[in-house]
């Protein structure tokens, strides 16, 4: 199957007052039609800055190595993602094939303007469309998305609708360009569980329906499992265990996704106290040499976890990790 997008060794530092930070270091994975993959990790853990760097969306003092290359697989050919400089043929990454839902819906809608009207522009942007037929377009898929009375919410402003709402109709003005690749930004959390839920449904019909490949980021595990196809686990900047997500829930491997899964409540078990992973993530400024996992890992291997990067392991044909426990001789 052609993959829907392919990265490989991306590797993307921003230029500071400090120096050169390295914020995604060395990552590579692809996703085919019709898949959704779950991007995993802590908050500054890189996941929303790989997912932007898909739409060539980082800011301007963002630095990729040369031998960072992202390819979209257009059905009207092959794209190189990092090579598009001018904003006409950046249109094809940013609303044109890859759409992007972001994480909180009133950062994305101007308040000043009403959701059909940016709606209908976007739409106008990036097709032949009369404002008659984008507005028709707007309202089917406001429509489609669960919004009741969707004409009506169409001449309103995004503060005028709920929070579930408005992360609704970001939906909906994501998937009216009918994108190939839609990227979801951490789109459930500020949501309550059953509007979340709802949400989580919604995007599973989507994919079924228009057969588009999904980039999934989160903090959390279980919304992942209810949502994706397979994982990939982020620290730091390097992706560090990836896999189909019913192997990696069930068989974790690298000790900060058993971390992760230890945290999460328990069913069977609510009484039992939650086991966070300990530690705090550290700053980019203080980047650890070697894994760097291994200044919160309770599993390290001599001093090779502080010297050598690990290389990834393949656990079995869909499932890798990158941990020095699975060195064959440690060094």
């Amino acid at each position: 199957m052609t993959a829907l997008i392919e990265v490989e060794n991306l590797t993307l530092k921003f230029r500071t007052d400090e120096g050169l930070i390295t914020a995604v270091d060395n990552v590579s994975f692809s996703l085919n039609k019709g898949e959704v993959m779950g991007l995993v990790g802590e908050s500054g853990s890189g996941k929303s800055v790989t997912a932007k760097a898909l739409m060539h969306l980082n800011a301007k003092n963002a630095v990729y190595t040369p031998e960072s290359k992202i390819t979209l697989h257009t059905d009207t050919g092959s794209v190189d993602v990092l090579s598009l400089k001018t904003p006409k043929d950046l249109n094809i990454v940013r609303g044109g094939a890859v759409s992007m839902i972001f994480q909180e819906p009133m950062a994305s809608f101007a308040p000043a303007i009403t959701i059909g009207k940016q709606m209908v522009e976007q739409l106008q942007l990036h097709g032949d469309y009369s404002k008659q037929q984008a507005k028709n377009i707007s309202v089917e898929m406001l429509d489609r998305v669960g919004i009741s009375d969707a004409a009506k919410r169409f001449d309103q402003y995004a503060f005028e609708l709920s929070g579930g709402m408005r992360q609704r109709a970001m939906i909906a003005m994501a998937l009216s360009t009918q994108p190939q690749l839609l990227i979801a930004d951490e789109p459930t959390t500020a949501l309550d569980v059953t509007i979340q839920a709802q949400v989580i449904d919604l995007m599973k019909d989507l994919v079924d329906e228009f057969h588009m490949g999904i980039v999934f980021i989160t903090h959390d595990l279980g919304v992942v499992a209810q949502t994706a196809d397979k994982v990939n686990v982020m620290y730091l900047g390097r992706l560090i265990e990836e896999g189909p997500v019913r192997e990696v829930i069930r068989n974790p491997k690298h000790p900060y996704t058993q971390g992760l899964l230890a945290a999460l409540p328990k069913l069977d078990d609510i009484d039992a106290p939650l086991t966070p992973v300990p530690g705090d993530i550290p700053s980019p400024l203080e980047r650890p040499s070697g894994c760097v996992f291994h200044t919160r890992c309770a599993q390290v291997v001599g001093d090779v976890c502080k010297r050598a990067i690990p290389v990834n392991h393949a656990i079995d044909d869909s499932h890798s990790v990158a941990c020095h426990i699975y060195d064959e001789v440690p060094a």
